[in-house]
């Protein structure tokens, strides 16, 4: 069975009658029919029928299924394959073809749309209807896979539009992984259309380890998700499903008797009822001993009375699969003719043992999973193992020169025939297999079956010498594509001397095209430091014509590598402009959009912020819809961040806006789709809006749970707002991803540092000091540790400086830091005020005071409101001592500043901090105020603005400040000026020199 399966799925006969009686299950159809409703109406749903072997969750799903199409939907089976050799996406293959089939060019035109090109990967007949489809372009293993899911779940989405659609994935406990993904992927998308989703499954083989189970935990969190429990049937249905069935009436006692042997299993009461005679029936204790004890002694029994050629027959078929063909079998059973074969065949329908399959001549399957298990199971080994290369070699046979289609399918009867066969062909099947499986985005499959073949080759899965032959490679670089598609980000060390091992062989022999293949193979993005990829990519660089576009191709990602993971920005720029040249000459759009988006990486990495958003936006000027997703991501990332950055917060969120909405499309690959998550929660966390920085964060960890870039700002965004207890929680898991990170490390290890001397700051604890000194330290000795991530760990040290008082360690962080004045380091600090509290902790006030005022207007500009109440809060700090004339009703007005901005915004520990500041003033000997009746410092700020004409919204936004706290400040002024309005309050002003 496999890829010989008719060209459309099975769906069962629509008749009643011909499936046989249905009794009971009243409370789980009304479950279902109310999914059903929900869909119909527009609000898609997703079922899971779930039961033990035998339990009816086909034959259930088959009455809904007929309601159904009452109701005008129109419904699609498919279903999984038990054996291995079945092709990617099968379940999802069946009912796909059939849509294919029944659908017009100008139809499938509509519904796919430019999706359609790449749902021919796994459909070919696709081509059949639309002939001119262009080859899709070639992207990164989970763009590519991205690419295909979204393109399926539009196509059904829109069927679903035109037609209701009903689509029932049956025996999921047999999918395989890749079919699992996109049912996940699917299944995140239907919530708004016409599309009702049944799946079935058993639930005795969900163990944990098992690939249905990691969907179950993805799928039960979708509000569109039900499970259905199948239970054994009622005594008193037994009864109702016997009398219907098999036309007997039980009497109660035997009736007891079958509903306890059985436990109201309706397969097997069919089986256990195939005993049961009219003769017998009323001898209770006469037949009852017939009643086998399990249902295969009842397969047994019913085996024993066919002929011996149908035996054989049956036997053979079960080896074949749960599906076969007749024709296979026809060469297979040389020893009968083709009339003998046809009557064993007739004689196994008639026992219900095989039905014929509609819609295709001369297929068939077992009428339940459980009759091949059993069949299958009574061979002993050795005989197995000669069916297997019979079979194996009967289809080798009949597909002649189609056997690349079903590659899948001999690979696995011959991996079972290996000992009779030998390895050759197993290698050379598991090649095209594999192949296979990454040309549909099946990277699970696809990585089975390159193992195999080497496993087959006696070739180590791991190691570093180069394969030793042209098939060995292939099965090598297959294997490499395969696992950086699959593994964590530690593994990917080992991927790329698996690739390695490929090129070498490529390069020796002069290959070459697949050389150069192998070097640009994008295994992982830039920032993840393997060594050795820069050398390879170099090497290939010299095989290849210095001007030719394959060498543009290389230089592009050869640039990005070179700027970030070996901190070349000179060695990058050269290559990316070269790179860009080449892109140009050749009008290779996407090569010079991804190129510019390689530059605005290399070029943030190194703390070159406006030329990192020029190219970023550069980047998304020349974008055309048909770029990869790496580069429709990070050359908006790098645009929001360079902006944050720059304190351009306005124009960063449409960018940080655009990466969210391209997120809740879908379409782009889970881990880039966390990134693009992080923009929208920094930009959150800076204007002081909390909960969309929980929500944004939230969503982002659900695709990526240890992703540092979405912990960092979550650890500090709980402490700012005193929920300590959350807070400590996601810094364990921000901690944890530190002691995961593999080649990705300096992703999380750079900002460790920050974040638990951001935290003392925050909380005045000093908790885990040792560890953040030590990992910055550890950071920055690395000679090739990029501008920004050393920057990051110097704002770490920079900080601890501070909280230690460390005089000498604050000179050396402030000369290192004062190049990055007018900036923001993430959400910790802007530059200026980490360069005030040096400089405080240095005891040069004056010049802390200097920066503090540029950290103020940095804030002011910016609108980054948590920010600015921590600048004023560290400004007044730095009066307090300074005692200058002026300064400390100047502390007084930032503490207040700080207090109401904090107090808007709920952060508790800077409220308590402020609150005990401003204690400690009243505290002390009055001294008179630098302005007349008592005014303060920002209320003479307010009163000029008053005096200006401004309305209270105007000064909120100039003063970046609150309405509310604009009002109080307006309320006092006209208090303490004995005003009676703000036209008075303006004379005032004026009167005293105060008016601007």
């Amino acid at each position: 069975m496999s890829e010989h399966q008719p060209q459309s799925p099975r769906q069962p006969v629509s008749t009643s009658r011909s499936r046989g009686v249905f009794v009971g299950r009243e409370k789980e159809l009304a479950e279902l029919t109310a999914a059903l409703e929900d869909a119909l109406a527009g609000q898609g749903r997703l079922v899971m029928l779930v039961g033990e072997p035998g339990i009816g969750k086909t034959r259930t799903a088959q009455e809904l299924a007929e309601l159904a199409e009452q109701r005008g939907a129109q419904v699609l089976w498919g279903r999984c394959y038990e054996d291995e050799g079945a092709p990617p996406y099968w379940p999802w293959v069946q009912p796909l073809r059939d849509c294919v089939q029944q659908a017009g060019a100008e139809q499938l035109t509509e519904e796919m749309g430019r999706g359609a090109a790449a749902i021919a990967e796994i459909i070919p007949e696709i081509h059949g209807k639309l002939p001119n489809l262009e080859t899709p372009p070639a992207l990164e293993a989970d763009a590519a896979r991205f690419r295909l899911f979204d393109s399926i779940t539009a196509f059904l989405k829109n069927v679903a539009r035109r037609q209701p659609l009903m689509l029932v994935l049956d025996d999921l406990h047999w999918a395989d992984r890749s079919s699992l993904l996109l049912l996940e992927f699917v299944a995140r998308e239907i919530g708004a259309s016409r599309l009702l989703l049944v799946g079935a499954y058993r639930d005795m083989e969900g163990s944990r380890r098992h690939p249905l189970s990691q969907t179950l935990g993805a799928l039960v969190r979708e509000q569109l998700f039900h499970r259905v429990q199948l239970d054994g049937l009622t005594q008193q249905e037994v009864g109702e499903l016997v009398e219907g069935s098999a036309g007997i009436t039980l009497t109660p006692d035997a009736t007891e008797v079958i509903h306890k042997r059985t436990d109201g299993n309706p397969f097997f009461v069919g089986e256990v009822t195939r005993q049961v005679t009219l003769e017998n029936i009323t001898e209770v204790q006469g037949w009852a001993t017939i009643i086998p004890e399990g249902v295969r002694d009842a397969i047994g029994r019913r085996l024993n009375r066919l002929s011996e050629q149908c035996n054989q027959m049956l036997t053979t078929a079960s080896v074949v699969g749960r599906e076969f063909e007749f024709r296979l079998l026809n060469s297979l059973m040389g020893d009968i003719t083709e009339d003998q074969l046809l009557a064993a065949m007739d004689q196994a329908v008639g026992a219900h043992m095989i039905e014929e399959l509609p819609q295709s001549v001369g297929l068939y399957q077992f009428t339940h999973a459980l009759i091949q298990e059993t069949l299958s199971e009574e061979l002993s080994t050795t005989r197995r193992v000669r069916l297997h290369a019979r079979i194996a070699e009967a289809l080798e046979a009949m597909y002649g020169d189609d056997v690349e289609a079903h590659a899948a399918e001999l690979a696995h009867h011959f991996a079972e025939a290996q000992i009779e066969l030998g390895a050759d062909k197993l290698a050379r099947y598991s090649l095209m297999a594999g192949e296979r499986a990454l040309a549909s985005y099946a990277y699970e499959d696809a990585l089975a079956h390159f193992e195999r073949g080497l496993v087959a080759r006696d070739i180590t899965l791991s190691g570093t010498e180069a394969a030793p032959d042209e098939e060995a490679a292939a099965l090598l670089f297959g294997m490499a594509r395969a696992q950086s598609a699959t593994v964590e980000a530690l593994q990917l060390v080992e991927v790329f001397a698996t690739l390695s091992r490929a090129f070498e062989y490529y390069a020796e022999a002069g290959n070459v095209a697949l050389a150069v293949a192998a070097a640009e193979f994008p295994m992982a993005p830039p920032a993840y430091r393997i060594p050795g990829v820069a050398q390879l990519m170099a090497r290939a660089l010299t095989l290849v014509p210095a001007d030719s576009h394959e060498a543009g191709r290389l230089l592009s990602r050869y640039g990005g590598v070179l700027g970030v993971a070996e901190c070349d920005y000179g060695g990058a720029q050269q290559a990316l402009a070269r790179a860009t040249a080449i892109a140009r000459r050749e009008g290779d759009v996407p090569l010079e959009v991804q190129t510019l988006t390689y530059a605005a990486v290399v070029s943030g990495m190194h703390l070159q912020w406006q030329e990192s958003v020029d190219n970023g936006l550069r980047a998304i000027e020349l974008a055309t819809g048909d770029e990869n997703p790496f580069s429709e991501v990070f050359s908006r990332y790098w645009t929001a961040q360079g902006l944050l950055n720059m304190g351009d917060l306005d124009a960063a969120r449409p960018h940080a806006l655009v990466l969210r909405d391209l997120v809740e499309r879908r379409s782009t690959p889970r881990l880039l789709a966390s990134r693009g998550f992080v923009p929208v929660t920094w930009l959150s966390c800076l204007e002081g809006d909390w909960t969309a920085g929980r929500e944004y964060s939230d969503r982002g960890l659900e695709l990526a749970p240890l992703n540092p870039q979405l912990l960092f700002p979550r650890v500090l965004l709980e402490h700012e707002t005193g929920e300590t207890a959350q807070g400590k929680i996601y810094l364990e898991r921000f901690l944890e991803s530190r002691r995961r990170a593999g080649p990705d490390r300096f992703l999380t290890s750079a900002r460790t540092s920050m974040a638990i001397a951001a935290l003392a700051r925050i909380t005045g604890v000093p908790d885990r000091l040792e560890i953040a000194e030590a990992t910055a330290e550890a950071d920055l000795s690395v000679q090739s540790v990029t501008p920004n991530f050393a920057m990051y760990a110097k704002a770490g040290l920079a900080l601890l400086a501070v909280q230690k008082g460390d005089q000498s360690a604050a000179e050396e962080h402030y000369t290192y830091l004062l190049g990055q004045r007018g900036m923001m380091i993430w959400t910790v600090s802007s530059v200026d005020r980490l360069l005030g509290l040096l400089s405080q902790t240095m005891g040069n006030l004056d010049q802390a005071v200097s920066h503090f005022e540029d950290a103020l207007s940095f804030c002011h500009k910016a609108g980054y409101r948590p920010e600015l109440a921590w600048t004023c809060c560290d400004y007044a700090d730095t009066l307090g001592p300074r005692a200058a004339e002026g300064d400390r009703a100047k502390a007084t007005s930032l503490l207040e500043e700080s207090l109401a901005i904090s107090t808007e915004l709920g952060m508790r520990p800077l409220m308590k901090r402020v609150t005990e500041r401003l204690e400690q003033i009243q505290a002390q000997p009055s001294k008179a105020s630098a302005y007349p009746d008592g005014l303060t410092q920002r209320e003479v700020e307010v009163l000029a603005l008053v005096a200006a004409g401004k309305s209270n919204a105007d000064i909120a936004q100039v003063l970046v400040i609150s309405p509310n706290t604009v009002i109080r400040h307006v309320s006092n002024i006209l208090a303490k000026t004995g005003s009676a309005n703000r036209t008075e309050a303006a004379r005032y002003a004026t009167r005293h020199g105060l008016a601007e």
